[in-house]
């Protein structure tokens, strides 16, 4: 009788010991899967700070390329070389801007991040002062431009024997870069919009199952500038794009939230069969 007694005792305890065992398994998988998680967040905090960086990077090389293009121009003479000029001073001062916006993504991307890293803060300081050098030589730049401007057109003039009217050909060439720029604008300009099922049908976004059909309204979409905005935080754990974009131009992940985030990896891709994004969230 005591050997059944010791026998069923034993076979409780190691029933016991396989119960706890598995609820050790589960546990220590619902840890690993979270460690993996909280990595692959970081792995993605990390990549779209580091495209920012290189963003920012080739901005700058642009702007130098620009600036030696000037310094070349500056040696020609003629309305020519005064309208190239004119093209490449609107093209830094373009990608000024965009650099602006762009160090100012990145410190919004540093205040949200998880990661703090001095070297970061440094980068941004450095990008900055970057940023504040480009703009003295640009305005150093335009102060020899002014007077070699009045010299182009003094010269035509004198050479040429032309009468035309000066003023009217450098609103021309003024009207030109500012068309330029524009239509550089609106090339880059893009919309998107999230909403549940039932404010999107709201606003005519989505009907009868179709999305962007008729009179949907445009005013409910957020502009953004494709160079500049890749990520596009949809603060909801179920997402599910509408609109039609390649695949491999993008990636729609969780954070550590478990909230989903849409990162485009190739903007040009992304954006090219639409310029408008609709995502439907609960």
């Amino acid at each position: 009788m005591k050997k059944v007694v010791y026998l069923a005792a034993l076979a409780l305890a190691m029933a016991a010991c396989t119960g706890n065992k598995k609820q050790h398994e589960e546990a220590m998988a619902q840890q690993r899967d979270s460690l993996n998680q909280i990595i692959a967040q970081k792995d993605n905090e990390i990549n779209d700070i580091v495209g920012t960086l290189n963003d920012i990077e080739e901005g700058f090389r642009e702007i130098s390329e620009a600036q030696g293009r000037v310094s070349v121009a500056q040696r020609g003479e003629g309305t020519s070389s005064a309208s190239r000029i004119k093209e490449n001073m609107q093209f830094i001062q373009n990608t000024m801007q965009q650099n602006r916006e762009l160090i100012n993504k990145l410190r919004s991307q540093l205040r949200e991040s998880s990661i703090n890293g001095e070297q970061l803060k440094r980068a941004i300081e450095n990008l900055t002062a970057q940023l504040e050098e480009k703009d003295t030589q640009l305005k150093a730049l335009r102060a020899e431009l002014e007077a070699k401007e009045i010299h182009i057109a003094e010269l035509d003039e004198t050479i040429a024997g032309l009468h035309e009217d000066v003023t009217t050909l450098k609103e021309e060439s003024s009207s030109k870069s500012v068309t330029i720029s524009t239509q550089d604008k609106q090339l880059n300009t893009a919309w998107f919009v999230f909403g549940t099922k039932k404010e999107l049908k709201e606003q005519n976004i989505l009907k009868d199952g179709k999305v962007l059909q008729q009179n949907f309204n445009k005013n409910y979409f957020t502009k953004i500038d494709i160079r500049v905005d890749k990520e596009i935080k949809l603060y909801s754990r179920s997402a599910e794009m509408l609109t039609s974009h390649p695949n491999g131009s993008y990636t729609l992940q969780r954070d550590a939230n478990k909230q989903y985030v849409l990162r485009i990896t190739n903007p040009e891709q992304f954006w090219s069969t639409s310029k408008y994004l609709v995502i439907q969230v609960k």
